[in-house]
């Protein structure tokens, strides 16, 4: 095997042991290998490996690679802060965008013509320029989410904060999730784990994990 598909192997085995810690199906969960500065080649060999879903934070770069890899069966999910500007072009390669967090986005991403995949970003952190709805502030964005037409809202996404421990963070999550789940029974899914952290992730009920650098490897130098 290469490289990559020895660390492809090597986490879905991880994420298979910790589902089975956790009492849980790795079936339910959903590994997106985010392929931030990676070039599309790479993504090309991590299709031929299986993989189905892609996860991009930068819209340029990820515009490009939808755009040369329209041959594959992929499903690209925007995961990074979204500029209102560059929405509706997302949305046109997009099947899911992980980072709703402001009206803005929301009346530039409604349509009443097609339906995509969202979840709410929550910040975890006081800090505002992290991106994110503050947490007191979840089931009134939530209510918005659901009256724009052409959302369908899967759930909720997160970044564990840096310098803390992420289980209890994403605990925190699960228990937001609770509280949309009482207007949208239905937005059950979770979008939470990196590399160094989908393991506690996964114990906390975790459906969407995305995974870089410990399958892809180290990005390259950016030129």
């Amino acid at each position: 095997m290469t490289g990559l598909a020895e660390r492809l192997a090597a986490v879905r085995g991880e994420v298979a042991d910790a589902a089975t810690a956790a009492g849980r199906s790795p079936d339910e969960i959903t590994t997106i290998v985010v392929t931030k500065f990676h070039p599309a080649a790479l993504v090309r060999e991590l299709a031929g490996l299986g993989v189905r879903d892609v996860g991009e934070n930068r819209h340029q770069e990820a515009q490009a690679k939808a755009a040369e890899l329209a041959d594959l069966d992929l499903a690209w999910h925007f995961i990074g802060q979204l500029q209102s500007k560059k929405a509706r072009q997302v949305r046109a390669y997009a099947a899911s965008i992980h980072s709703i967090d402001r009206q803005a986005l929301l009346d530039a991403l409604r349509s009443d013509e097609t339906e995509i995949d969202c979840f709410v970003q929550v910040n975890l952190t006081d800090d505002a320029g992290r991106g994110g709805v503050a947490p007191a502030e979840l089931e009134p964005f939530v209510e918005r989410v659901l009256g724009t037409p052409g959302l369908r809202l899967r759930g909720l996404m997160a970044v564990a904060p840096l310098g803390e421990p992420a289980r209890p963070a994403f605990a925190r999550v699960r228990e937001y999730s609770e509280r949309v789940q009482r207007l949208a029974p239905e937005a059950s899914a979770l979008s939470m784990g990196m590399s160094h952290d989908f393991r506690d992730a996964i114990l906390e009920g975790a459906t969407h994990l995305r995974i870089g650098t410990a399958i892809t490897g180290n990005r390259p130098e950016r030129g």
